[in-house]
């Protein structure tokens, strides 16, 4: 097992404060993090009201996570066996289905995945691949840890969760289950470990939502959302005179509106007022010529060093141009930027009379640059709708879908059933799925556990499939009944990998379940989360 620690200074650790620290702490308080969602039932309601208004508009809305880089497929290595921590252990699924008798190998899909969706810190609605899984309240869903927690901005638990099983084109078949409590293990939440790349969530009891749109006047919308109710603003744009004419009616508190908006800013020529004097107010943006300014245009050393000096026409931006210190980090960094034609700049490293680098330098280089910037501003008309939403409770997650069990600890070089809703191209552009459906792949893990220096991972492992983004999160089960469509999930998908270099995802991987997985997994299985409605 992997552990990361907070680097510690020697006199620390030659003491062995830190190793009586752990010493001294229990399990499940080092391996356990649980980060609060929708923390009451009117909050987990207008999320689920957020992703079912207008006909499921923003659940079609939604695309599939972007977390991985399309680029970023570097082959998986062999990093050994793996010595379990505990015993296997497993806990078995709950379900409805019955068993039928068939001798064909039609892949039956199981009730219990769906996708679930969220809105990152960037503002984007996106979505992964999930599964109802067996817990004491039947509410609990798993899914990767990178669906649930936002590792690209590190603020904590992704927005407006929910997982929707079923999901086909902005329907929710079984309703929309708004997530109440994430847990993962210690490591992913706190240091993006993603040898520890899963989640489990809690989910309120589902909820079917239906919702009358109805064009309102300005005052009965104010007065309908400030009683809490839910109403949007649509926007069109209009021109200055439909503005003043509308804004000369209906005063202030009226439909008509108008805002500056961003600058236009275009390169013009130098002013002809500009003299020795005021160009330091010109770069300002203060210059006698309201609107232009002096600014500098970077540049590599040959342009800058063919443009002409001199006051009246010279183009070098000189006091821009000058060599600065930095840091040994920040010159190895801008020296490998360089040599990927990502640094216009140049750089240079001072040395001692041994040849030793002692100090370290930059120079970027710039041109004049003058610009004018134009006040725009925008003008619209407001139309007001209020919305009379309706909530019907759909009932706990597990009675309606069922739910996968769990095993952790297993052998390696067993077959398991991957399911997920790839969408994403593969690195080469050719798109092979929709997201519009789950697909599958079967086969066997690979024996030995693997990594990728790239994106640090240590313990994953890997099985032969061209899934691509959107089925991450997906569940890998294990001893998975085509008759019963229930198996235990041993897995969720974490990354895409293209392992003969054809520019084809051919391999994915999933951390391995042990032990602390398994802790983290009854943690989450004993919460319990109650209804919306």
């Amino acid at each position: 097992m992997k552990r990361i620690l907070i680097p510690a200074g020697g006199a620390l650790l030659a003491t062995g404060l830190l190793a009586a620290g752990l010493a001294g702490t229990a399990q499940a308080d080092d391996t356990v993090a649980k980060d609060n969602m929708a923390t009451s039932a009117a909050n987990a309601k207008a999320i689920a009201q957020f992703w079912a208004e207008n006909n499921g508009a923003a659940l079609k809305a939604a695309t599939e996570s972007n977390v991985w880089d399309k680029t970023d497929v570097a082959k998986l290595q062999s990093k050994g066996g793996y010595s379990s921590d505990t015993k296997p252990g497993s806990t078995a699924p709950i379900g409805q289905e019955k068993k039928t008798s068939t001798k064909v190998q039609n892949v039956n899909m199981p009730k219990t995945i769906g996708k679930v969706f969220f809105v990152n810190s960037k503002g984007e609605k996106k979505w992964c691949s999930a599964t109802s899984i067996q817990s004491q309240y039947r509410n609990l869903v798993a899914t990767a840890g990178h669906c649930v927690y936002d590792t690209a901005a590190n603020t904590d638990v992704l927005s407006k969760w929910v997982f929707v099983p079923g999901y086909y084109q902005g329907k929710s078949p079984w309703g929309i289950y708004v997530g109440k409590q994430a847990f993962t293990h210690y490591d992913f939440d706190v240091y993006e470990d993603y040898d520890r790349d899963y989640a489990f969530v809690t989910v309120y009891n589902g909820v079917h939502v239906s919702g009358k749109t109805t064009k309102v006047t300005p005052s009965e919308y104010k007065s309908h959302v400030a009683k809490g109710g839910v109403g949007f603003v649509k926007e069109t744009s209009i021109t200055k005179e439909e503005f003043e004419a509308g804004y000369d009616k209906y005063g202030e508190d009226g439909p008509f509106k108008s805002k500056a908006a961003d600058p236009k800013v275009e390169t013009v020529a130098k002013p002809a007022d500009v003299t020795g004097s005021n160009v330091d107010a010109y770069i300002k943006g203060e210059g006698p010529t309201k609107g232009v300014q002096l600014v500098g245009a970077e540049v590599y050393k040959s342009q800058y060093t063919a443009a002409p000096t001199g006051f009246d026409n010279g183009a070098k931006f000189e006091r821009l141009s000058t060599e600065v210190p930095i840091s040994k980090e920040q010159y190895n960094e801008l020296k490998a930027a360089k040599g990927d034609g990502k640094f216009m700049g140049e750089v240079r490293a001072q040395l001692d009379a041994n040849k030793n680098e002692i100090a370290w330098f930059k120079t970027q280089y710039y041109i004049k640059k003058w610009i004018k910037s134009t006040a725009q501003i925008k003008y619209w008309v407001e139309d007001y709708y209020v919305v009379d939403i309706a909530g019907k409770d759909a009932g706990r997650l597990g009675d309606n879908v069922g739910g996968q069990g769990f095993a952790w600890n297993q052998p390696t070089g067993k077959p398991v059933r991957v399911f997920g809703y790839p969408a994403a191209a593969h690195p080469d552009g050719n798109k092979n799925y929709t997201g519009v459906t789950p697909k599958w792949c079967y086969g066997t893990t690979t024996k030995k556990l693997v990594g990728s220096a790239a994106k640090k991972i240590e313990e994953h492992v890997a099985l032969k499939c061209a899934m691509t983004e959107g089925a991450d999160g997906g569940p890998w089960l294990y001893k998975y009944s085509n008759a019963k469509r229930l198996g235990y999930v041993n897995g969720v998908t974490s990354t895409f990998n293209d392992q003969d270099g054809n520019g084809r995802v051919d391999y994915i991987s999933s951390p391995y379940f042990d032990g602390e997985t398994n802790t983290v997994y009854k943690a989450a299985a004993a919460s319990w989360s109650g209804k919306i409605v």
